[in-house]
């Protein structure tokens, strides 16, 4: 049995679910995690937690909220030695034998300091060390986020990205990318075609977005909004881990935000999809970006939604499915044998990627 120490993205609940899938996997092993506010919440039911102060992302009006995010980043920042001093003395009592960390910050240098072998497990990743051919226009969110990754998510000593799409890895060792790794209960759904749209926000709403979804002529099932109800074609529906798979499972296709593991879930059910990312978020507009590249669905922006694109969407659903199912979107097998090579040896194997 070994000791391991997660550190765990407090945002974003997508970054806790992969962590406590990939823990349930490991059961024989002794877990303890580091972690702050959606993600604590998550896993301290299941493990134990220790908190941590969190640089995260803060949205508003469906966008990046920068001052909001530069604040919370700088408030961490300022107490960065006392928490990782606070963060020394929980490794000195816990002894762990490896550490992971799903976008963390402390976990991995607090591991460098005391000469732990730490494998960074996220898809935030994919960012910097991936080759990409992105339109000029990009540069500038390329860039900053590229430098924000780097220099507060990148002291693990090896990483694995979990990515539904697959660019080229930049050269360097110890780097490993995996299709993604999907919670347990996806696999309790099969998958069938429906008549229903199935849609999905988890950030902010905006006020165009229900007027348009009644002009799609079909069922729509929405969650997101925090309530059960009927407005014509549209059901609204209060979030449910199951109900949301079945839901997912069963539509025809899904129109959903930018955040990857809702996506890699979507596509894993063989659904083609419409996706609206967060304004700012520049890991969301890369999803998009490569779900229409790849041919699996549309890439839109919620604040200027082109109604004739979203209807006409339906005459390309048909052939995105058919690219969506010619790939295997499951990668827990190939992701699960990389953690345990590391958890034994403390490095990846030395194989090729799937």
């Amino acid at each position: 049995m070994a000791r391991i120490l997660y550190g765990v993205h407090g945002s974003q609940h997508g970054h806790a679910i992969r962590a406590l899938t990939l823990a349930r996997r490991f059961s024989e092993h002794e877990f303890l995690f580091v972690t702050s506010e959606e993600a604590a919440g998550i896993l301290r039911s299941h493990y134990p937690v220790e908190i941590a102060l969190n640089p995260g992302t803060r949205y508003k009006n469906y966008s990046l909220d920068l001052i909001e995010t530069v604040k919370l980043g700088a408030n961490t920042l300022l107490q960065r030695e006392s928490e990782l001093t606070r963060l020394s003395k929980v490794i000195e009592r816990f002894k762990p034998d490896v550490c992971l960390s799903d976008y963390e910050y402390f976990v991995p240098i607090a591991a460098k300091r005391a000469q732990v072998p730490c494998l960074s497990l996220d898809h935030q990743h994919v960012i910097t060390l991936c080759e990409h051919h992105l339109p000029r226009s990009t540069w500038w969110d390329l860039t900053s986020t590229s430098f924000s990754v780097n220099k507060l998510f990148s002291n693990s000593t090896a990483h694995l990205i979990i990515s539904f799409y697959q660019p080229p890895l930049k050269p360097g060792p110890q780097r490993a990318i995996s299709p993604p790794i999907h919670r347990e209960k996806v696999f309790e759904h099969e998958p069938a075609i429906g008549d229903h749209i199935l849609v999905y926000q988890s950030c902010s709403i905006c006020e165009n977005f229900v007027p348009l979804l009644k002009t799609l002529g079909r069922p729509v099932i929405v969650y997101g909004y925090g309530k059960d109800a009927q407005d014509d074609n549209l059901t609204f529906k209060s979030f449910s881990e199951d109900g949301l798979l079945r839901d997912m499972a069963s539509a025809n296709f899904v129109i959903c935000g930018g955040g990857h593991t809702l996506m890699s879930e979507a596509l894993y059910y063989g659904k083609p999809i419409i996706s609206l990312p967060v304004r700012g978020a520049f890991e969301q507009w890369l999803n998009a970006h490569y779900l229409q590249k790849l041919g699996y669905g549309l890439h839109l922006d919620m604040h200027h939604l082109d109604e004739s694109a979203v209807a006409g969407f339906e005459s390309q659903v048909e052939a995105c499915r058919e690219r969506v199912r010619a790939v295997d979107f499951r990668g827990n097998e190939f992701a699960f044998t990389q953690v345990e090579s590391f958890i034994r040896a403390g490095r990846l194997p030395d194989v090729a990627n799937p």
